[in-house]
């Protein structure tokens, strides 16, 4: 069994890095590299999420309730007032809107086809009805 924490890392967070990357070199003007220092990455990832080759399995943007926390961690980046902790709080943040989305099960269901999403639990612990 593949697990949403699993997914998550293959899938929900490269396309969360992915929207924040084109943000940051498209409205901020960043660098790919100046853009790769922030999120801890490489310069080649950064490459990658901006020309749509790597978290493009969906578009984050398009998740209710996800474009505020986008906005505010790229601004938050741009100007150096967040660390790598706060950052990360805002990664799981949207990860977890995400999960309760009901997106999760879809791309958990795309990564093993023998998952029974009636029988998962585990996004609907925070209040999620698949």
């Amino acid at each position: 069994m593949v697990l949403p924490c699993e997914v998550a890392v293959k899938s929900v967070i490269p396309a969360i890095r992915s929207a924040i990357a084109r943000e940051l070199t498209e409205s901020y003007g960043l660098k790919q590299t100046e853009v790769a220092e922030l999120l801890g990455v490489t310069q080649t990832a950064v490459s990658k999420y901006t020309s749509h080759c790597r978290g493009a399995i969906f578009e984050v943007t398009d998740v209710e309730g996800v474009q505020p926390i986008l906005k505010e961690t790229v601004s938050l980046l741009a100007n150096g007032d967040i660390d790598k902790y706060k950052l990360a709080e805002k990664l799981c943040a949207v990860c977890g809107i995400i999960r309760q989305s009901g997106l999760m099960c879809i791309l958990c269901r795309v990564s093993d086809p023998d998952i029974d999403n009636n029988r998962c639990i585990v996004c609907s612990l925070k209040g999620n009805t698949k």
